[in-house]
């Protein structure tokens, strides 16, 4: 097994729906003749969820959208591995709160922010989930809770990015720029 000297390790982070993970596999699909390894966040949410109840409805939810619900410690963990292994040339992180907590967003080469309007994240959602949801749920939740997290958590993250990019359009011109960019780090 060759190891690698130099690894780049990249934050992708933005609302629910906004992208992160089209955006993840695009760039790796691009960088396929390096080794990448992506961490997405939702894979690292606490076994035991916090209930929330929303301020207005007063419906319960099980919560995903606060920085409390990902067990940071294991998070860390996997990030640090991953870094050391050695066995990487791009190590991608994406979630909702990659750029809100300090020690990841220390580590991090390049960091990047995708913008979404909401709207839009509503509807991405709602493609996304309906299979295992209904509309009712879906909606109630991004309107009860997800909306007013994002406010509270994601959208002040937007500020630690190097690059924002346009998640309405994630056009071939934002994935080579980063793709570009890290074979010049590298």
């Amino acid at each position: 097994m060759n190891q690698i000297d130099q690894c780049v390790v990249i934050g992708i982070a933005g609302g629910s729906g906004s992208g992160k993970t089209t955006f993840c596999h695009k760039v790796a699909k691009t960088l396929s003749g390096f080794k990448v390894k992506t961490i997405a966040t939702d894979d690292y949410f606490l076994e035991k969820k916090t209930i929330v109840k929303a301020l207005y409805s007063n419906r319960c939810y099980e919560e995903y959208d606060h920085p409390s619900s990902v067990n940071i410690r294991k998070l860390e963990y996997e990030v640090n591995r991953s870094i050391a292994s050695k066995q990487f040339d791009v190590v991608m992180i994406e979630g909702l709160m990659v750029l809100y907590f300090e020690n990841i967003r220390e580590q991090l080469d390049l960091k990047i922010f995708i913008d979404c309007p909401a709207d839009e994240r509503l509807v991405r959602r709602l493609r996304r989930d309906m299979g295992e949801e209904t509309f009712e749920e879906i909606s109630s939740e991004y309107l009860d809770i997800v909306r007013h997290r994002h406010k509270e958590f994601v959208e002040p993250t937007k500020w630690h990015a190097d690059l924002i990019i346009n998640g309405s359009n994630t056009s071939e011109t934002s994935i080579n720029v980063v793709c570009k960019w890290v074979m010049n780090n590298i």
